[in-house]
């Protein structure tokens, strides 16, 4: 039996929790003992308040700690442990491996996921980057990995750093485009629920195509009318701005095809 001990109780620590205990009731040889965080009250809707510790001296025995908590914190979080020679990962996608404390072994437990509350996931589709400092500690974690996830990874630090990035571009970036076409239809009272149909059918496009194979619109076909329509009918500014640097990014792309 593999026993894990979590630190922390935000949305990853939260939706941890709930693959790792139905991996337990699904019969997988691992087992959730312990699950740090400041309010216990955070997590009593998920866990028994005797599995819930608020003192880090209280954490008991395990094959795996789990630091779950913002990156900023990690580091803080890694060398307040009072135990040595364990192996403690953190979940972070843009945080080096070695900003944990020397005093433990070391490795990273990245799912590659945007995570929201109260929001259930599917973790058997989430994929999951390790690191650990040796092979008999990635074995560890990936033997943990594989019990909640069918996609695991191994992801150096360096490579994580990159594909953290990439996430930034096809996530977060793409959702504030998202934001911009909801105010873009708000000032014209157009329901955004209009644009959810082709949203859709974009991401679904590039399971079957590369992205620059599912690229279309006025830039790729170099539609200096529709262009120039478009950035007469943007008022905002940044808007603007937004528009022309991504057009001109798409057709300097298109001539590299």
């Amino acid at each position: 039996m593999m026993t894990i001990s979590l630190i922390g109780s935000g949305n990853l620590a939260q939706h941890l929790i709930v693959a790792f205990q139905n991996a337990e009731k699904s019969g997988s040889a691992i087992r959730l003992i312990q699950v740090f965080a400041r309010q216990k009250e955070k997590l009593t809707h998920l866990l028994h308040q005797d599995k819930i510790t608020t003192d880090y001296t209280e954490l008991k025995e395990a094959d795996l700690y789990i630091i779950a908590v913002s990156d900023d914190a990690i580091k803080s979080i890694s060398s307040q442990l009072s135990f040595q020679n364990r192996l403690v990962v953190h979940t972070s996608g843009a945080v080096a491996m070695d900003t944990l404390d020397n005093k433990n072994r070391k490795g990273v437990f990245y799912p590659l996921q945007t995570f929201t509350k109260n929001k259930a996931v599917d973790f058997k589709t989430i994929p999951i980057c390790l690191e650990t400092e040796n092979t008999n500690d990635y074995a560890v974690i990936e033997k943990v990995a594989q019990t909640i996830s069918d996609a695991v990874y191994k992801i150096d630090s360096e490579q994580r750093k990159a594909l953290h990035v990439a996430a930034v571009f096809v996530n977060n970036f793409s959702n504030h485009l998202y934001q911009i076409g909801n105010e873009i239809c708000n000032n014209n009272q157009i329901p955004f629920s209009i644009l959810q149909p082709l949203i859709q059918e974009t991401a679904q496009k590039i399971i079957d195509l590369s992205p620059q194979e599912a690229q279309t619109g006025p830039a790729i076909r170099n539609d200096q009318n529709t262009i120039a329509a478009h950035q007469a009918l943007l008022t905002h500014e940044n808007h603007k701005n937004i528009y022309t640097i991504l057009t001109q990014s798409i057709q300097n792309n298109g001539k590299k095809l």
